[in-house]
This record gives C-alpha cells, structure tokens and sequence, in this order.
C-alpha cells in the first residue's frame, strides 16, 4: 500500500488534504473508535454519540466511492487505546506512509509520530485545512 489515509473523528471531509491525490488503486482510509479517547478527555455521551456517528457515516461515503478503507469501530476485539489499534492497523497494511491532517490534540500528534518511527513508516502530516485563522491589519 502507497498511503494510509488516517481520518480522525474533528476532520471528516473530502476536501481534507490527506485526499489530494487519493488513488483507490494504491491507497486506503483508516479511521478508528478507540474507547480509551472518551476517557482521555472527558466527554458528554450525547458529544460521543454525534462523534461515532460522524465518523460512521463517512466511512459510508467512502464505501460508497468504492475506496479501501479499514475501520476499527468501538467493540472490535482490540485493546481500547487509540495507539495499540493504530499499531495494528500499520501491521496488517504496511503502508509506505501515513497521511494524516494534523491533528488538533498535541497528546494525538505525539502518538502518531511515536507510532509511526517505532513501525518504520513514514508520517506525512498536512496542515488542517477545516478552520483558518487569518491575520488582519486593524489600522
């Protein structure tokens, strides 16, 4: 495999720039529930239920666009941390990169970096596009 396109929960777009240049034929989407991030910080059930609903419909469209795609949901028979599915996944698809945007979470950027120079695969993470903050000259 080319890429993974890892896809976390605050960045469900196809405009998201992990996408650019997305090709079926050699590239996945990777998008994973982890139990432990709703202990990591603390969340209301309603924001959890919106989250993992989210992330389930867009893995639909991705289904539905016909790509690869691997999703690890809630109640797969894998450890609960975020870190040990997203190192499972990088075994089972030994891609030569992993794309991610980055992510809004210092704590998730620091895994995903570990992770990937632990497993030998190179991270290459985009600039989140979702929000911009833009400078103004107030004169």
């Amino acid at each position: 495999m080319r890429h993974l396109i890892l896809v976390l929960g605050d960045q469900l777009s196809f405009s998201n720039p992990v996408f650019d240049g997305f090709d079926p034929q050699q590239d996945g989407v990777l998008m994973i529930e982890a139990p432990g991030e709703a202990k990591a910080v603390w969340s209301h059930k309603a924001r959890i239920a919106l989250f993992l609903s989210a992330m389930r419909h867009f893995i639909n469209q991705v289904a539905d666009r016909g790509w690869p795609y691997d999703y690890v949901q809630l109640d797969d028979h894998q450890p609960p941390a975020f870190s040990d599915r997203l190192r499972a996944a990088l075994r089972r698809h030994r891609p030569e990169t992993l794309r991610v945007a980055e992510p809004g979470e210092w704590r998730m950027q620091q895994q995903i970096t570990e992770i990937c120079v632990d497993e030998g695969v190179t991270l290459r993470q985009l600039d989140d596009t979702h929000f911009y903050c833009s400078r103004h000259e107030f004169g």
